[in-house]
C-alpha cells in the first residue's frame, strides 16, 4: 500500500539571502510564522553573533533579528509560549510573545547541541552530535536521557507517541527509541542525516546536510526526493506544515530557506 513512486517535492519559494548560515526552521502554527535559527559564523563559535528570525509562511522575512545574542543556534522546539533553542552547550528559552530570552541552561558536558524536540508533556530532548548523547530537560533540570554504541553522532530528533525517532548524522541510519529506551534500526537515509519531520502515520521526511532529502515509509523503505548537492545547497534541519503540505528547507551556506510542496 505504501508505494515508493508517487512522492515528489515541487519548489515553491525561496527567501531573500539575508539569513546568515540558517540551520533550522520551526513552524509556529498558532501564530502563522516560521522561526529560523542563523548561526552567523562557524557552528561551534561562541561569538554572540547568532540570531533567530521570523519568516512568513510565504517566504518574506518579517523580523530578521527577532532574537539576538546567541552563539550558534541550531535546533528549536516549541511548547506553549516557550521557544527552546540549542546553542552549542546550552539551551536558551525565549518567550515568543515578547521575543525576550527568559532562561539559559548550561548542559553539563555538552559539546555540540544540535536538534531539539518536545513531547506532549513538555519534556525537551536535545541531541549532542559530538558526544552521541541525548539529553532531556524535565522540570527545569537537565540530565542524560540516552547514550549507546549505536548512535555515533546523533542529530535529528522527533518525539512521537511511542518514543523518539533518532537520526545519526555520520551514518544516515534512522532509529526508533522506545519509551523504555530500546533502540531499533528503522531505515537508512543519506549520510549527514540532519532533520526529521512526520508526513503521515509512521511516514517521515529526513534531510541530509549535504543536500539530499528522503521520504521514509511505514516499512522503513526510503526514497530520495531531492538532491541539491551539485548546486552546493545544503538541506539542514527541516520543518513541515501538514496543512499546506509544505516542506521548509534551510540551505545553510546559501543563506536562504526554500519551500517545497510535498505530494504523495
Amino acid at each position: 500500500t505504501f508505494a515508493l513512486s508517487a512522492q515528489t517535492l515541487t519548489e515553491k519559494w525561496t527567501t531573500e539571502a539575508s539569513l546568515r548560515v540558517p540551520e533550522s526552521v520551526l513552524l509556529d502554527s498558532k501564530n502563522n510564522v516560521l522561526y529560523v535559527s542563523s548561526i552567523d559564523g562557524t557552528p561551534e563559535a561562541k561569538d554572540g553573533n547568532g540570531f533567530i528570525s521570523q519568516v512568513t509562511l510565504d517566504g518574506k522575512i518579517k523580523n530578521l533579528k527577532w532574537v539576538t545574542g546567541l552563539d550558534a543556534p541550531k535546533g528549536m522546539g516549541l511548547f506553549n509560549k516557550n521557544l527552546y533553542i540549542a546553542d552549542i552547550s546550552r539551551v536558551v528559552t525565549v518567550d515568543i510573545s515578547t521575543g525576550k530570552i527568559t532562561n539559559t541552561l548550561e548542559i553539563e558536558g555538552a559539546k555540540f547541541l544540535n536538534d531539539i524536540t518536545v513531547d506532549k508533556s513538555g519534556n525537551v530532548y536535545i541531541s549532542d552530535s559530538n558526544t552521541g548523547k541525548i539529553h532531556i530537560i524535565k522540570g527545569g533540570k537537565a540530565e542524560v536521557y540516552f547514550e549507546g554504541p549505536e548512535i555515533k553522532g546523533v542529530n535529528g530528533l522527533l518525539a512521537t507517541d511511542n518514543g523518539l525517532y533518532v537520526v545519526d548524522f555520520p551514518s544516515g541510519v534512522n532509529y526508533k527509541l522506545s519509551k523504555d529506551k530500546k533502540i531499533t534500526k528503522f531505515s537508512t537515509t543519506a549520510e549527514g542525516a540532519d532533520g526529521v519531520v512526520p508526513v503521515g502515520k509512521d511516514e517521515y521526511i529526513v534531510s541530509s546536510w549535504h543536500g539530499e532529502v528522503a521520504f521514509v515509509n511505514a516499512k522503513g523503505e526510503s526514497k530520495k526526493l531531492l538532491d541539491t548537492r551539485d548546486k552546493k545547497l545544503s538541506s539542514a534541519d527541516i520543518e513541515y506544515d501538514p496543512k499546506t503540505k509544505t516542506l521548509f528547507v534551510p540551505t545553510f551556506n546559501a543563506n536562504t530557506v526554500m519551500a517545497y510542496t510535498f505530494s504523495k
